[in-house]
């Protein structure tokens, strides 16, 4: 128990007061025996505490009861792409690059080592007494808000635009961190931010979201949907903003209805960090603070990150919640955490075990460099530029993102001693007869204060020109992070900064050599002005530790490029609806009408890809039967490859405002150069379901068609690059 405890003087207290306690009155502890239910051993825990006591529990920053053996928690911990904000650990490249991937497999691979590099860390932080906020085992992570917008800063946190991707990897990367044991929960993930969330950011405090009930069922809300019911997810973190009317954190619609009484969810909500406060204050709901902690609490808040819960006293006085309603709020965290094993030193549970050797190891890094590998992008390759030979006589290597280590991070992010930039990646790569040269050439994100830049000249000089732009962190992010963002974290335009895109254009003047952009940025990026001077385009979003490494293995042809776009690349921002509507109208590749610059599924390999031979098990399905898609999928060029074959569905005739193509199912497979595979895919009724505008999913009868490819499907991907897609028609009766 002494590990519970910040230091040996809490310990001494501790004991002491038990024992002091147990004169006065003798204190149940059946709720250590580990062979009793997890509810009734809550029972026993939570019905021996004091009113003030339980209220305290409801805070992210819960205090200890030494009488009861409670130790304090602080609920609050980050792991969006690695443990975040507690010292070492390994990084993994940001959401958005996981959702590039479009491999659940890996998702939950990273998210699983993330939950090893957990647990070893907090029993290494509860034997040296640091109790302390990120340090604890609940992670709110992931964030399965839609990326509708790509002028949203916190973007980059997501899996990308679409829904379906969103909950499959979303799905594996909870069960990673979950882990598969039967009783307990290796961490806690938590879903976020429920619901209807993304942006604008200097909004987010006071925004009411009305989206329809169609784009709501369709859009918002599946993949917490997913969440709940396929990966079990232990938490789910209520948004700031309000959803009809109503603050998300107060939300009985919300929180109730759908979380609780239609998604049968048995975990614990938690507010965003100081959302309960906003109730009153920002949203402008009710009229005081004690009614605001009382709305939260009635609507289905188990947790208050912030202080609003001590008004829970004064709101029992004034008849607005009863102490019963407390207990039962209270109970549901207790769950969590003797699922989390907090109370137990049973040998049955594995993640006791878990040793400091797995933080930041061999293995783990290892794995941030594949995932890196999989989630870059080849958008552009023209006369087949890449990849470059190692022997390369004067490669030159410039860019403000070029040496950056911050650019590798994204948000949210651990702190790795083995930080990759990408010219270090490359110095490592090429030969040593190489004259690799090195210049920045250009600051982030505004103009050079001296006026003589030799930077542009060098290119001028050398075989290949490898030039690092973009954004990061401190330019797109959320409203308290984002530094040197002018509009609160967001973005007004899909540009780059001015002063990037002047010194590609100089430099497209000047070269001898190819000319190779590598872009690093957790969103979008418009490359109108651009595209036409490069030779070669390749985005790397935030990729981790191992960014460098990794896009060195790309550009050198180790590794052929196999991610894919998990967000639309519009060619500018007239081609968006306004961004505070959150009607879907216009937006995402299921919705767009205008070409864009790059679709949403796109990504080139260094070899060619055919689909033929595509099959389907009927032409007419019913709704209780299921739809058979067999596809041949070739590599006819001469590199060894990975492929992601995405198959989408679309009405023929559009009713009911549905969407214009719908991802429902891909496959992400290796090709040796010259084999071809036969890949599988299984379509339910369900699956073939849509939601009209009342907000129902439904079967609609009529003509679909049914579409197999590497990209989302169009004219536009195919001039691009893309494979020559297959098609069939199913009528559904």
């Amino acid at each position: 128990m002494k590990g519970f405890f910040k230091s040996s003087k809490a310990y001494v207290v501790a004991v002491l007061g038990m024992v002091f306690t147990a004169q006065a009155q003798e204190v149940n502890f059946s709720f250590q025996d580990t062979k009793l239910p997890i509810d009734e051993r809550v029972e026993v825990l939570v019905s021996q505490m004091t009113l003030e006591e339980k209220i305290e529990q409801l805070r992210n920053g819960a205090p200890a009861i030494p009488r009861l053996g409670v130790p304090d928690y602080d609920w609050w911990n980050e792991a969006l792409h690695g443990v975040a904000r507690n010292g070492k650990a390994t990084v993994f490249p940001q959401g958005i690059g996981i959702g590039a991937t479009f491999d659940p497999d890996l998702a939950e691979r990273v998210a699983s080592a993330i939950s090893t590099e957990a647990r070893a860390k907090y029993i290494i932080s509860q034997k040296h007494g640091n109790h302390s906020k990120y340090a604890g085992l609940t992670f709110w992570t992931p964030n399965v808000n839609i990326f509708r917008d790509p002028r949203w800063g916190r973007g980059q946190e997501t899996y990308g635009e679409d829904p379906f991707l969103t909950s499959k990897i979303g799905i594996a990367f909870v069960k990673g961190l979950q882990g598969n044991h039967p009783e307990y929960l290796k961490s806690a993930a938590c879903a976020k931010h429920f619901a209807v969330h993304s942006g604008p950011e200097s909004m987010r405090h006071h925004f009411n979201a009305e989206p329809t009930k169609q784009d709501l069922y369709e859009t918002y809300m599946p993949a917490f949907e997913a969440l709940v019911k396929e990966a079990k997810v232990e938490g789910v973190m209520a948004a700031y903003n309000a959803v009809y009317g109503k603050p998300a954190a107060a939300s009985d619609f919300l929180l109730q209805d759908v979380l609780r009484d239609e998604w049968n969810f048995d975990g614990y909500i938690t507010s965003d960090c100081g959302a309960i406060s906003g109730i009153s204050n920002k949203l402008k709901y009710v009229k005081t603070p004690v009614e605001a902690a009382a709305v939260a609490l009635k609507a289905g808040t188990n947790l208050n990150c912030g202080g609003a819960y001590k008004n829970l006293k004064k709101a029992i006085d004034q008849g607005l919640i009863t102490e019963e309603l407390v207990d039962k709020r209270t109970k549901q965290l207790f769950k969590t955490r003797f699922r989390l094993g907090m109370f137990d030193k049973s040998e049955s549970n594995p993640y006791l075990q878990v040793g400091a050797e797995n933080i930041h190891s061999k293995e783990h890094i290892a794995l941030a460099r594949e995932a890196a590998q999989k989630s870059i992008v080849l958008l552009k390759n023209k006369n087949n530029t890449l990849p470059i030979s190692k022997d390369v006589k004067v490669p030159y290597v410039t860019g403000p993102f070029a040496n950056s280590a911050d650019v590798l991070m994204g948000s949210y992010y651990g702190i790795s001693p083995g930080i990759v930039t990408v010219l270090a990646g490359i110095a490592d790569a090429v030969s040593l007869s190489s004259s690799l040269n090195y210049r920045s050439g250009a600051l982030p994100f505004h103009k050079n204060i001296n006026p003589k830049n030799w930077a542009p000249n060098v290119a001028a000089e050398s075989d290949v020109t490898i030039c690092v732009v973009g954004l990061s962190a401190d330019r797109e992010g959320e409203e308290v992070d984002a530094i040197a963002a002018e509009f609160v974290g967001d973005k007004i335009d899909l540009k780059l900064p001015q002063n990037q895109i002047d010194y590609v254009q100089t430099m497209a003047k000047k070269k001898k050599g190819p000319l190779v952009l590598v872009i690093a940025s957790g969103s979008p990026v418009s490359l109108e002005g651009i595209e036409e001077h490069c030779d070669a385009i390749v985005q790397m979003w935030y990729p981790g530790e191992q960014g460098g490494t990794a896009v060195a293995d790309i550009l050198f042809g180790d590794v052929s490029p196999s991610g894919h776009l998990p967000i639309t690349f519009p060619k500018n921002v007239d081609q968006l609806p306004a961004y505070e509507d959150y009607s879907m109208k216009g937006r995402t590749y299921k919705y767009m009408t205008e070409e864009p610059m790059f679709p949403f599924g796109f990504g080139l390999t260094y070899s060619k890809t055919e689909i033929k031979n595509l099959e389907v098990s009927t032409s007419k399905l019913r709704k209780k039967g299921n739809l058979e898609v067999t596809v041949e999928v070739a590599n006819i060029g001469d590199y060894d490859i990975e492929e992601v074959v995405q198959l989408y569905v679309s009405p023929t005739k559009n009713k009911e405002n549905l969407p214009l193509q719908s991802l429902k199912a891909f496959k992400r497979i290796s090709l040796k150069k010259g084999t071809t595979k036969t890949v599988s895919f299984t379509l339910n009724a369900e699956d073939l379901k849509v939601i009209n505008t009342k907000g129902e999913k439904v079967w609609e009868k009529g003509a679909y068609k049914i579409t197999v490819g590497n990209s989302s499907p169009g004219e536009h991907s195919v001039s691009l690059g893309a494979a020559q897609p297959q098609e069939k028609i199913v009528t559904l009766k």
